[in-house]
């Protein structure tokens, strides 16, 4: 059937969200500034924006003790959102505001986990040569019963229940509309290898970080099964955290990732990860399942050295993603069994933009991530990983989302569920860049006026059947990824398609 002229069908519209600052609820658990948010979520409305996303700090909220959560600084910023007529999206910040980049504001993780830190340093990810990172708790902990009677993971599941029973009424209302969980530092799936407090500078190849006794005991039970007891982690040949992969024993071309060894340790560290990832939805599934809510994982975009033969930096931060073998489509395959989005960043970088010797590749990269979420149908959302309020950066967000453009006889083949705008603030704000901003929120609608219509979460099913590591490996198998077109259709200073 041919389209209606000047009539764009209503499956080219990818919503639009605007990140609020990460201290609009500030360390002491109080929203301030309220009358001036009021009025910036006044301006992102009339903008055309669906809706807003904000870090719900688990500093914040438990920080008197276990289990005493305080929600009362978040119930008003979301009644405030629902009275601007926004939707939200709510992020289970299970990690530390600071340390990382764009990090503006310091929360902590709660005080009483740091106390139980100071006893057991173990219980932080932790690098060749001792440092403790208190970002987020190692993922070799999700099982250990140390923090007064619960394991990090009944930690997570007991907050996200908190927050599911005091704001059932912002999720029942539809008002809440996207549950992203945090599943390490950042709030993305991976180690925290590339730390700028450690003295991490881009583009740094970052450092394993599985040195504390817990991940130490697991690798040596790991390598004793296989029967390579012999076989120890990686030392000083993997460099520290602002080498290059030549200068590297480990990562320069045929070193040590090469090895049986090498490859063994880059499974079992990629592995744990996605494991942990798996464990951390299934109870977010388990806590929201049966509500028409969406739940996501954020993934993080490690686009520097991409085009160095051993993808190190990405290697470090637990994505095994080397030719041949794809680090992407498991963590999707994952996030398919719990009917979860897939969240990615650096969505505005274009290779052209980075430094030559970084051998960076975000446009690949981002090619390759979203073209995983969809082999395995699943939604694929994202955000741009630094600010950008020119018309280079959108253009490059607006092709991400529909790489092969609108379709003018219905949904296109290839679409991102939603775009999130990094970050809601005075730069933004400015005239000119407003201005500009506008005409991308009206892109990436597709010309289409704003719709509530657009966004309508299906109820949460049940988690699937648990996945295999016969399945992950089965996932690793390189493919190519969709193809991309070279610019969009419909960019911030074009005209609409049909015209």
């Amino acid at each position: 059937m041919a389209p209606i002229p000047g009539v764009m069908p209503i499956g080219n519209y990818v919503s639009l969200y605007v990140m609020l600052p990460l201290g609009v609820v500030n360390a002491e658990n109080v929203f301030p500034d309220k009358e001036k948010v009021e009025d910036e979520l006044k301006q992102v409305k009339a903008g055309g924006c669906d809706g807003v996303m904000v870090d719900v700090w688990w500093g914040i909220i438990e920080a008197k003790g276990p289990k005493q959560y305080d929600w009362s600084a978040y119930r008003e910023l979301f009644q405030l959102v629902k009275k601007c007529g926004l939707k939200i999206q709510a992020i289970m910040s299970f990690h530390q505001c600071g340390g990382n980049v764009g990090d503006a504001v310091f929360i902590p993780i709660p005080q009483w986990i740091l106390q139980i830190g100071d006893k057991n340093p173990d219980i932080f990810y932790t690098n060749r040569a001792g440092n403790r990172n208190q970002e987020y708790l190692s993922l070799a902990v999700d099982n250990q019963c140390l923090f007064q009677g619960r394991t990090a993971i009944e930690m997570y599941r007991d907050f996200m229940e908190s927050f599911r029973d005091n704001m059932a009424d912002f999720l029942k209302g539809g008002d809440i509309v996207d549950i992203e969980v945090g599943c390490g530092a950042a709030g993305e799936l991976r180690y925290p290898s590339y730390p700028e407090t450690q003295g991490w500078v881009f583009p740094g190849i970052g450092e394993f970080q599985c040195y504390d006794k817990y991940m130490v005991a697991d690798w040596k039970a790991a390598v004793k099964q296989a029967g390579n007891a012999d076989w120890e982690m990686p030392g000083k040949g993997a460099g520290t955290y602002n080498d290059t992969p030549d200068k590297t024993e480990f990562f320069r071309p045929n070193g040590t990732y090469k090895t049986d060894m090498g490859k063994f340790f880059l499974t079992w560290y990629s592995n744990k990860l996605i494991i942990h990832g798996d464990q951390v939805l299934e109870e977010a599934n388990k806590v929201f399942v049966g509500l028409r809510v969406n739940i996501a994982a954020k993934v993080s975009g490690i686009h520097w050295w991409y085009n160095h033969v051993s993808h190190a930096a990405e290697l470090t931060a637990g994505f095994y993603n080397v030719a041949g073998r794809d680090g992407y489509r498991p963590i999707a395959r994952m996030l398919a069994r719990h009917h979860a989005t897939l969240n990615f960043t650096c969505l505005e970088m274009r290779d052209s933009e980075q430094p030559a010797e970084a051998k960076s590749a975000p446009q690949e990269l981002v090619q390759q991530v979203l073209s995983s979420g969809w082999k395995e149908y699943i939604d694929v959302a994202g955000e741009n990983a630094l600010p950008r309020y020119d018309a280079t950066a959108y253009n490059q967000m607006l092709l991400n989302v529909r790489p092969n453009g609108v379709n003018l006889n219905g949904p296109p083949k290839l679409k991102m569920s939603g775009l999130t705008y990094l970050r809601l603030s005075d730069d933004l704000l400015q005239t000119d860049n407003f201005e500009l901003f506008k005409k991308f929120v009206k892109k990436m609608h597709a010309d289409l006026d704003p719709s509530p219509n657009a966004i309508s979460p299906a109820v949460l099913e049940r988690s699937n059947s648990a996945i295999t590591i016969d399945e992950l490996m089965e996932a690793t198998k390189g493919s190519s990824p969709f193809p991309w077109y070279d610019v969009t259709d419909i960019p911030v200073d074009g005209s609409n398609p049909f015209d």
